[in-house]
């Protein structure tokens, strides 16, 4: 894209490679460290699906079983398949249903034994990863064979906490304009180390996320795409304590986007840092594989810090996931980096900042499908305001050739939005585009003005700020608040017990076959 801004190269070079100083600690503790949700995706990917009569998946009650046993320091392939192919089990949920019930004896094979338990656990995986695959093959004939909505893709939400429900709203939002469809997940979903199985029909602010509801939700919009002509995505999360799963079960149910972010669940659900770290770069491996795009959370700091004042975090964070995500191997049409239109209304200049802010990261990451949110933070239950605000949000999203635009819904602060409130907010998002989507294409600040002037200021905080990050390192970073305020120590939050540190020998088929390429 044409450069306006007038940033300096040296600096954005400058940015990218301290981005890698600060990333490359934590990516080291990464690569020598599992946990109880990668090795729960090893066996997902290997077919394992399913739970007892509570509830619990059956690849908790396995992989809790060999770590009781064995331990999970040479992952959990290695005992899984020994004792597997030693019991003569016909398949992973006999050998599960088994352990459950205490009537399999683990332990980490050697010699011959060990040789046939990873050739078994690999064949197993890789028939996973073929489905992926064949999803990803799918996704691409599809798109040949109806059509790609043009950018922006407009994203809408639904969350009513039945996916019963969600199926015929998320329909007639395709119907409206919307391309990217998000199934907002049940409140508190991101704390439960389990994936629920099965389709649900209740959950609070949102729909649980299991593989069955990726299923019914992926083939409903396959139909409503070969009705309207165009390929309508879908998205979900990959965040939480079970990151991994997720990431593994949205692969092979072709989930088209998914929420995935390297401090989210860190900062706003108190997940581990330590394990929220080690977590993503496994599931970025697998969207990687899946031709999955990814959503950061950026947007989310501004709804807890000034967004003037922590405009650079959001910069650093977006360089961050992006150092994160191409290590994993995502390309960069896959990195849907965030950020939002959260500046107070009545700050002076308020929307010559915005312009500021979403054309800084337009020209930092030019090949990325960038996800734009709209007002939130500032939507006060005055709806006539708030439609104003969203026009003008929609206007910044033109004019700075944003790739995702997440609609805004002037009764934000009130309620969740009705039916009749989405329509309003599609017609301002259609007017908009019909009256000022090429905008853009005249729209050049003035080389020394106020925003390309502010534009850089923003960068140069944010070299500054990683600067300091790479002296007293990412966590201790995150420790001290740094982004969205709040302070999240290594040792604190949910799921530190469920990291392990990687014995020598460690063997996990999924990672062979994602860093390999195979």
């Amino acid at each position: 894209m044409t450069a306006k801004l007038g940033l300096d190269p040296a600096k954005v070079i400058e940015a990218r490679e301290l981005a890698r100083r600060a990333g490359e600690p934590v990516t080291r503790m990464a690569r020598t460290h599992t946990t109880v949700s990668i090795e729960r995706a090893v066996l997902r990917l290997a077919g394992l699906d399913g739970a007892d009569a509570d509830g619990m998946p059956w690849v908790n009650r396995l992989t809790d079983a060999v770590r009781e046993a064995a331990g999970l320091e040479h992952g959990v392939a290695l005992p899984a398949w020994d004792a597997m192919l030693a019991g003569g089990h016909p398949d992973l949920r006999a050998l599960a249903e088994q352990a459950a019930a205490g009537q399999v004896k683990f332990r980490i094979p050697d010699g011959r034994d060990a040789v046939a338990a990873r050739e078994a656990a690999a064949r197993s995986v890789q028939a996973g990863l073929a489905k992926i695959d064949a999803q990803r093959a799918l996704r691409a004939r599809m798109i040949t064979d109806i059509a790609d909505p043009p950018k922006p893709w407009i994203y809408l939400i639904v969350a009513t906490g039945d996916i019963y429900e969600d199926i015929p709203q998320a329909q007639a939002a395709a119907r409206e304009g919307a391309d990217v469809i998000a199934v907002i997940r049940s409140t508190g979903q991101s704390l439960l180390d389990y994936v629920p199985e099965g389709a649900t029909r209740e959950g609070y602010a949102g729909t649980y996320a299991t593989r069955e509801n990726f299923r019914l939700m992926r083939a409903a919009l396959d139909d409503v795409s070969r009705e309207l002509g165009r390929y309508v995505r879908l998205t979900n999360y990959a965040s939480g304590l079970c990151m991994p799963e997720s990431a593994a079960l949205a692969g092979l149910e072709r989930l088209d986007l998914m929420l995935n972010d390297c401090m989210y669940g860190i900062i706003f659900r108190d997940i581990n840092p330590v394990r929220t770290f080690i977590d993503q770069r496994f599931s970025r491996q697998v969207h990687a594989r899946a031709g999955i795009v990814i959503n950061t959370g950026e947007d989310n700091y501004l709804t807890t810090a000034d967004a003037v004042g922590a405009a650079h975090t959001v910069v650093v964070s977006q360089l961050l996931n992006e150092y994160f995500a191409r290590e994993a191997g995502l390309e960069d049409w896959q990195l849907g980096l965030g950020h939002a239109f959260e500046i107070n209304p009545a700050v002076p200049d308020s929307f010559l900042l915005e312009l500021a802010h979403a054309q800084l990261v337009r020209e930092l990451f030019p090949d990325a499908p960038l996800k734009y949110m709209p007002p939130t933070k500032h939507m006060t239950g005055n709806v006539f305001a708030g439609y104003l605000l969203d026009a003008f949000f929609n206007l910044c999203g033109f004019m700075t050739g944003q790739s995702i635009l997440l609609v805004g819904m002037m009764t934000e602060g009130i309620h969740t939005p009705f039916l009749a409130d989405r329509d309003l907010a599609l017609e301002n998002v259609r007017y908009v585009r019909q009256a000022a989507g090429r905008l853009g294409e005249s729209f050049r600040p003035e080389p020394d003005g106020f925003v390309a002037r502010r534009a850089r200021l923003v960068l140069d905080e944010a070299v500054d700020l990683l600067r300091r990050i790479c002296a007293g390192g990412l966590l201790q970073a995150i420790a001290d608040g740094t982004f969205g305020v709040t302070k999240r120590p290594p040792a604190g939050g949910r799921g530190l017990d469920g990291v392990i540190e990687r014995a020598g020998g460690y063997f996990n088929p999924a990672i062979v076959a994602l860093e390999g390429g195979v």
